[in-house]
């Protein structure tokens, strides 16, 4: 299992492109390929991205043919981080 840390997960949904990612994860029903989860960023930024949220233990990622698939680790950062990113997550959640 990934390490996950309350300093890390922090740190990885600070930045206002991960933090999308994340969302547009969340609210998809299931796991979606890289290019569906950023735009207005150069690729490269968005490895970086990537990178960031799969070293805080946040995001998953799979190869299916071609193309990297990402899986948001909700159940498992919600065992070693009980309520944090649910938190997160609706907060982001659009009011009525």
């Amino acid at each position: 299992m990934m390490s996950v840390s309350l300093d890390g997960v922090l740190q990885a949904l600070a930045d206002p492109v991960r933090l999308e990612m994340v969302r547009r994860l969340a609210a998809a029903e299931d796991d979606l390929p890289c290019g569906g989860l950023y735009e207005d960023v150069a690729k490269s930024t968005a490895s970086y991205h990537f990178a960031l949220l799969r070293e805080s233990g946040l995001l998953e990622q799979y190869v299916v043919g071609n193309r990297k698939f990402n899986h948001l680790r909700i159940a498992e950062v919600e065992v070693v981080l009980p309520g944090v990113l649910t938190s997160v997550l609706a907060a982001l959640a659009p009011r009525p």
